[in-house]
């Protein structure tokens, strides 16, 4: 992707039958792709060619959010049935489901190797599930937010969390340390980048923000697009020179990370809110989820623009 313009290239729109699409995830290598459907399942895709390879069915009820492991063998899922639970690919069977949780899940990461899974809820807590063990309760649970917890980013040494109460909190691993940076509107995305030196915020007041980890400095403001009430993804692409946000207009806005211009809108037909956005690892692809369908995106070519 160029540093200074972008033009998005529909090349594929997937009508995944599971209701309402809760959120869609490129695997680690970008190979193939999650969805989490309102139907309560998982389906697994290959997103290039359209084709679904597989359904995890075992859900209560929606199904909100989903990860892949770092080697593709194992899923995990979270949902408004307040449980996690861990999947094999190739099966399809669930090996563990965690319960704790006393409301809603709304996000689940894998922690670097995939031995541990950190869910966030409505419920206001963070939990440490071990993937490798049989136990089924939390080995480790954070309760500092006073509101929902929206959203969780995790790297090998540190959780990054966003929560309605407005607050980013950042979790380091090896010190036990907490800290925490008031954005004083509610929170529902964050993201690091890939240097590990800023945070990438997403608040309801249509704003999106880079901060300084180490300062709480802030960097820059990014707007245009509409984020008033809805949980909606924000995140980086894979060279970390472009910000990308999903909007209540139905359109998913793009700017320059460094000069905080939009460049770009990618706008899909008939929809009213994008909500969920996933970067393909190291290539310049783009997923999106609105309503029903999942939407795959491409960066021009050079000789195109």
């Amino acid at each position: 992707m160029a540093t200074k313009s972008y033009v998005g290239h529909l090349t594929k729109e997937i009508a995944c039958k599971q209701g309402a699409v809760r959120a869609v995830r490129f695997n680690v290598e970008g190979e193939y792709c999650l969805t989490c459907g309102s139907d309560k399942s998982v389906k697994l895709w290959n997103p290039y060619r359209g084709a679904l390879l597989k359904t995890y069915s075992g859900h209560g009820y929606e199904v909100l959010d989903a990860q892949s492991s770092c080697d593709s063998s194992h899923i995990v899922s979270c949902g408004m049935d307040k449980t996690i639970i861990l999947w094999d690919v190739a099966t399809g069977q669930s090996l563990r489901k965690y319960r704790g949780h006393l409301g809603t899940v709304n996000c689940v990461k894998f922690n670097e190797d995939s031995s541990v899974a950190i869910s966030g809820s409505v419920d206001t807590s963070i939990r440490c599930w071990d993937c490798r063990s049989k136990k089924p309760e939390a080995f480790q649970i954070m309760q500092d937010a006073k509101d929902s917890v929206s959203s969780v980013q995790v790297t090998d040494h540190e959780i990054l969390t966003g929560s309605l109460d407005g607050q980013i909190r950042r979790y380091d691993i090896r010190n036990g340390q907490m800290i925490g940076d008031e954005m004083a509107k509610p929170i529902t995305s964050v993201w690091f980048t890939r240097d590990g030196q800023g945070l990438l915020v997403s608040c309801l007041d249509s704003t999106l923000r880079l901060i300084d980890k180490d300062t709480g400095e802030l960097l820059q403001e990014y707007t245009g697009h509409i984020n008033t009430e809805y949980k909606i993804d924000c995140c980086l692409d894979h060279t970390d020179n472009h910000v990308i946000s999903g909007s209540e207009d139905g359109t998913v806005y793009i700017w320059s990370l460094v000069e905080g211009q939009l460049i770009a809108r990618l706008e899909h037909v008939g929809s009213k809110v994008v909500h969920s956005i996933s970067p393909h690892p190291s290539q310049a692809w783009i997923l999106t989820a609105a309503q029903n369908s999942i939407y795959l995106w491409k960066d021009a070519p050079e000789d195109e623009k």
